[in-house]
């Protein structure tokens, strides 16, 4: 059963990312232009002046962190940032989305139109210093994630409502085309953010749907867990606890009154399979 982990309601949450040497759990409100933490010390927050939306793990003091014009290194004690690479910082119509850590050390990250234009944004690598295109032409970015075996990464378009599986070779770099994982149409649910467990198997937020949905490696549904909002964004591993982000976003006042716990951060419980992000190489 779910349970409230943080009851502070974001907006529009995700990118939640649990750091296990400081016994803390970071996520973000992309909206609101804010970064959140709680952990065994409290709670943390920090205000942003641009949209930020995911973070990497580099070590005990630091993150990386995406925004709308930027992929930043961030020190977490005192909250400052220095720039690592510019992320589509002359477009000022888009913005950071879904990212996570690659099992290489680097950073993938998506972008997306500030209203979803379709096609208006695009899945980036960053490795070693340098930004690359992996997937362009992508309205909504999401589930990014990784198989445990790196054989390959997976990756979403909201919008089109279709999951794909990519291939990569011994460096983490595509190999190969992309193939369609999964194509949600059918079942009217929409992929948001995604994480993958020891077993290979992919914790799927389904925005609209008020569940965390778990797939085997082939697509097959395993099982589904249930939580009191409906807009889930984005789930991660927390201490072998299942944890997800949820949103306030697209539902108006009536399903707020129905739903009145989204945009809060639930516990699912624990799961099977829960591992630690890999972290990123600076």
């Amino acid at each position: 059963m779910a349970e409230v982990f943080d009851n502070r309601p974001c907006f529009l949450g995700e990118g939640p990312l649990w750091h296990p040497d400081r016994r803390m759990l970071f996520w973000f409100d992309i909206i609101g232009k804010r970064l959140l933490a709680r952990g065994q010390d409290g709670t943390r927050d920090w205000q942003f002046d641009e949209h930020v939306s995911a973070a990497g793990l580099v070590d005990a003091a630091t993150l990386l962190i995406a925004s709308e014009t930027g992929l930043w290194r961030f020190d977490i004690d005192s909250g400052t940032r220095s720039l690592l690479a510019p992320l589509e910082a002359d477009r000022p119509e888009t913005r950071s989305n879904d990212g996570r850590a690659d099992p290489w050390g680097g950073f993938w990250i998506g972008t997306m139109g500030k209203q979803a234009e379709p096609g208006a944004g695009a899945i980036y690598r960053w490795y070693r210093g340098a930004l690359r295109v992996i997937a362009p032409g992508i309205s909504i970015s999401n589930a990014i994630c990784f198989a445990p075996d790196r054989s390959c990464a997976y990756y979403a378009d909201t919008a089109r409502q279709i999951m794909w599986r990519q291939p990569l070779d011994a460096e983490g770099w595509p190999e190969g085309d992309r193939a369609i994982w999964r194509d949600f149409t059918a079942e009217g649910l929409w992929p948001d953010g995604a994480v993958t467990d020891a077993a290979g198997g992919i914790w799927l937020a389904q925005w609209g749907a008020g569940r965390v949905a778990r797939h085997h490696a082939d697509g097959a549904f395993d099982r589904a867990l249930t939580l009191p909002a409906p807009h889930a964004s984005c789930p991660a591993f927390a201490s072998g606890r299942l944890v997800v982000t949820t949103a306030q976003e697209g539902l108006d006042p009536d399903a707020l009154r129905a739903a009145p716990l989204s945009g809060q951060v639930f516990d699912l419980g624990p799961v099977a399979g829960a591992r630690d992000e890999p972290r990123v190489m600076l």
